[in-house]
Parts: structure tokens; C-alpha cells; sequence
């Protein structure tokens, strides 16, 4: 009987890290670890854990993630999102684990309006897609065939903060609202990326840069009323409220944010033999799990 995979998951916290350990296969044996655990800022930090774990396979889930502030904070997000990167790259490398590392769709500038392939050219708008691009950048001239990347998009959890779980408390405490239909994208149930990865870590496949979302695509406004709609289904909002279309232009950010960033994720569902799901068949999930939970 061979040995369980050995993994180490990095911000246990995070939406997607706190859906890695609860979707963990019985076949693994994995170490989870937050930022105070675990610092991948720090060089000695990384080499100190990956030495003692001595895992197989790093699944990097840390990033700078806070889109404005990034704007503004270009040295912190420059520090997680590419020296973090590249401390467990080097780290890997030196102890011979694999690593799995997650992007974004924000490398992108949602110059094309048809869904992006793995290897498209790249061209952030943004701080936060740069670094995250620096990131990738240098995991895979460390590992190269030892790394595999996932970029993602419009990440959501029963856990943690979200857009989701933002509408349903605002749609429980406005008389309306008004949501941006003009940047489109693709929902993503951190649930189903995290089996995704599971699945990538078993499937071995290793040096290629993936795409993963849910399926479908739809605008943050197509969202907000797939929100409402299930929110008054299942019970959790008890009134319904108009939700009015509006122009990106009308809510200025410090970020500019993607007009079009669809993913094309039919690589990874080819390499892993998955169909995956529409984005509204894993909100709904999600929303029942709300629902449950507050029971």
C-alpha cells in the first residue's frame, strides 16, 4: 500500500483554503496553515515549514486580494502575491515538492469578448493583476514542470466575506439597489474549485497554466438577481427588492476592474474528465448551504 500524498495548503482561513480542508480527500495527509503559521512573505519562514512537513505538493491559496487598496498599497501586494510566490517556489524546489499555485482572471485586460485561453497574452490593468502575474511569472521559471497555475474568478464560499453573502445583507436591509452590468465574468463556487484541485493533485498533471470557473457567464447584475431570486426561494430574504442595471462608470473604483474576463476552463475539465457545473446550479448549492447553516 503506497504512502498518503503529503500537501501543504497555505491561508487555511481563506474561502478557498477553508474549502480545501473540508473537501480534503481520505487519501491525503495534509497540514493546513494560516498567515501567522505560515508567513510567505518571509523566506525563512517557508524553507523552516517545507523542510519539517517535507510535503509532496505545496497548494498555494495566500494572496493580496484586496483589489483597490492594492492601488494605493503596491509594496504589500507585490509581497505577497509575487515574493510570496516565489519563497515556496524556491522552496519547492529545494525539497522537491510539486506546487500548485492560484491566479487570477485580472492578468487579463478584457480587451477580447470571447472567453480567455490558458495561453493568452497577458496585460493587467491593474496593481493586483500584476502582482499576481509577477507571481505566476516566477513559480513557473523556478519549478517549470513541477508547477501547475490555476487562475480564477469571482470567488464564493458559505465562508468568509463575499459578493454574495454581501447582496443578501444588503437586499435584506435596502429598498434597492443598484449593480454593474457591464463587466461580465463567471461566478465561482470555492467549493467546486477546491475539488478541482484536489483533483489536479491526484491527477499528477503538472506544468501547464489552467483556467477554473464554474460554467456560463454572466454580469455582477445577472448575479445580483440569481442572488435574490434563490435568497426568496429558499426563505432567506423574505421581501423582494428592484435591482436596477448600471454602468461601471457609475461606481468609480480606485481599480480598474475587467469589462470581460470569461475564462475558457475546458483544459483542466479535459486533463481531470469533468464536466464541472453552471454557475447557478453552485450558487444554489451554496445558498441552501446558508440556508442550513442558519437554521
Amino acid at each position: 500500500m503506497t504512502a498518503p500524498q503529503r500537501i501543504l495548503v497555505t491561508a487555511k482561513n481563506g474561502q478557498l483554503g477553508w474549502e480545501l480542508k473540508r473537501t480534503q480527500p481520505n487519501n491525503v495527509e495534509a497540514i493546513f496553515l494560516d498567515s501567522k503559521e505560515l508567513d510567505i512573505t518571509k523566506s525563512d519562514s517557508v524553507f523552516e515549514k517545507i523542510a519539517s512537513f517535507k510535503p509532496d505538493l505545496v497548494i498555494n491559496a495566500a494572496a493580496y486580494t484586496a483589489v483597490d487598496k492594492a492601488e494605493s498599497d503596491s509594496e504589500a501586494a507585490y509581497l505577497v502575491n509575487q515574493k510570496g510566490a516565489e519563497n515556496l517556489a524556491l522552496a519547492c524546489k529545494e525539497f522537491g515538492a510539486k506546487l500548485i499555485h492560484i491566479s487570477t482572471d485580472f492578468v487579463f485586460d478584457a480587451t477580447k469578448n470571447t472567453p480567455y485561453q490558458p495561453e493568452d497574452k497577458t496585460n493587467p490593468l491593474g496593481v493586483y493583476g500584476a502582482s499576481k502575474l509577477a507571481g505566476e511569472q516566477a513559480v513557473v521559471e523556478i519549478l517549470d514542470g513541477n508547477a501547475s497555475i490555476i487562475r480564477t474568478a469571482w470567488v464564493y464560499s458559505t465562508h468568509g466575506n463575499n459578493f454574495v453573502k454581501t447582496m443578501l445583507r444588503l437586499m435584506a436591509e435596502k429598498d434597492q439597489l443598484g449593480v454593474v452590468a457591464d463587466q461580465v465574468g463567471t461566478p465561482t463556487n470555492a467549493n467546486n474549485l477546491a475539488k478541482a484541485i484536489w483533483l489536479l493533485s491526484e491527477n499528477q498533471s503538472f506544468g501547464k497554466i489552467y483556467h477554473w470557473t464554474d460554467l456560463g457567464t454572466a454580469s455582477w447584475y445577472d448575479f445580483a438577481i440569481a442572488i435574490q431570486e434563490l435568497g426568496i426561494e429558499t426563505g432567506l430574504l423574505d421581501k423582494q427588492i428592484p435591482i436596477t442595471p448600471i454602468k461601471a462608470s457609475q461606481y468609480p473604483t480606485p481599480a480598474k476592474r475587467p469589462a470581460y474576463s470569461v475564462l475558457d476552463t475546458s483544459l483542466l475539465r479535459e486533463d481531470l474528465n469533468i464536466s464541472g457545473s453552471h454557475w447557478r446550479e453552485a450558487l444554489k448549492n451554496m445558498i441552501n448551504e446558508l440556508k442550513m447553516s442558519a437554521v
